[in-house]
């Protein structure tokens, strides 16, 4: 059964554009409401946990090294289906294998600085939204 809840970041890279605000306007343009945001930055120790699923792949460090450069956005997001049409609106993890109009074909640099993370199952979603929030920030 599909929950109506997913998450997100908005990556150092997009940060680092000035990306923010036109990533928020798609994203709510789409129908999703935002229940939870913080503007924060991952320390190495925070980057390697949320990223552990990975720490077995060759690009790790550099994901590391990556996601704690600079600020992101994070945030939970609320819409019917939430999971599946947010994968569909960021698009491919390459931008170059992304649809036109998605968020990674407009904002991304390279499949490895590719603007946004959105969660890639239910329970993900539900992982990963809390590991950056608490119950009280959701809204």
């Amino acid at each position: 059964m599909a929950t109506n809840r997913t998450f997100t970041m908005i990556k150092p890279d997009a940060v680092e554009n000035g990306n923010i605000g036109a990533i928020l306007e798609k994203i709510q343009t789409a129908g999703f409401k935002i229940v939870a945001m913080k503007y924060t930055k991952l320390s190495k120790e925070d980057a390697e946990a949320f990223y552990a699923v990975h720490n077995e792949r060759p690009f790790f460090g550099e994901l590391v090294t990556f996601m704690t450069r600079g600020p992101i956005v994070a945030a939970i997001l609320e819409k019917e289906n939430a999971v599946e049409d947010f994968r569909t609106l960021i698009g491919a993890t390459n931008p170059e294998d992304a649809a036109e109009g998605t968020i990674r074909k407009t904002f991304a640099n390279s499949i490895q600085e590719n603007a946004v993370h959105g969660s890639d199952s239910d329970e993900n979603a539900a992982i990963e939204g809390a590991f950056h929030f608490s119950g009280r920030e959701i809204f």
